[in-house]
């Protein structure tokens, strides 16, 4: 039986280890959003999907081990980097550019044709490396910000609804319910708001809209039916290891009421 300072070391640094993933996660998404477009399998998918289901399975760890509260919280620090990455991208494109002498010769792109950018202008001739970036990332980061409120809040929400439902029992429902359902949420958002300005200018189609949200779901979904094993496991091992009983949380006070207050 580990000492109680020995216990609150082990819960804050699980903690922390979680929170740090989630974040990671979440700011990878920002910093490599729609820059690539890959094809895996039937799916075609934005880099920056790959990593995002991590967070899901993250905050329903933190909803399990430490309760909604906490798992609000770390929602709206997540919520607040996603507005610190947007200051810094329009900072960055609005600070003036040092002179042609001191430019490096990869900030500037030369185009062979005519590239029409996803705020529907187009450039010719050549394009600044950072405007480029700003230009094709701080649309999706916007996007990507929205569905972020609208889907990790719904999962957090969905999580302690299926729990109260089901009394606490069955732990694969309240991870893959409140998991499935708030990935529908995010997916549907983050490509209508992402190309939704494309869309009504003609330069993407129904169908292609079609093809990113079902790809984005699909992936999502898969992710998330696969990571209820290592959920179990994850809860199992961490309950033991930060000595919670059924029904406590690792925060000060322990009981279901405090936490989830």
């Amino acid at each position: 039986m580990a000492s109680l300072p020995v216990i609150w070391e082990r819960r804050e640094r699980v903690f922390l280890v979680l929170a740090g993933t989630f974040l990671c996660a979440m700011t990878l998404l920002n910093v490599i959003g729609i820059t690539r477009f890959i094809q895996l399998g039937p799916m075609a998918l934005a880099v920056g999907v790959l990593p995002y289901p991590l967070t899901f399975l993250c905050t329903d760890l933190v909803c399990e081990l430490y309760g909604r509260a906490r798992a609000n919280f770390l929602v709206s620090v997540g919520l607040g980097l996603n507005f610190f990455i947007l200051f810094v991208l329009f900072l960055g494109d609005a600070l003036p550019s040092v002179g042609p002498d001191a430019m490096p010769p990869w900030q500037i792109l030369q185009l062979a044709e005519p590239v029409m950018l996803p705020n529907g202008e187009t450039v010719r001739d050549s394009i600044g490396l950072y405007q480029l970036i700003y230009a094709t990332t701080s649309g999706a980061v916007f996007a990507s910000m929205l569905a972020y409120i609208a889907a990790q809040y719904c999962d957090v929400q969905l999580f302690h609804f299926w729990k109260r439902v089901t009394r606490g029992k069955y732990l694969w429902v309240r991870n893959n319910f409140s998991t499935l359902m708030s990935q529908m949420v995010d997916s549907v958002m983050v490509i209508t708001v992402t190309f939704g300005a494309a869309f009504l200018r003609g330069d993407v189609t129904f169908q292609a809209l079609l093809v990113l949200i079902g790809s984005n779901y699909l992936f999502k979904a898969t992710v998330a039916l696969l990571d209820t094993g290592p959920f179990y496991l994850c809860v199992h091992y961490l309950r033991r290891y930060l000595q919670l009983g059924p029904q406590e949380y690792a925060v000060p006070g322990g009981s279901t009421d405090s936490a989830a207050a």
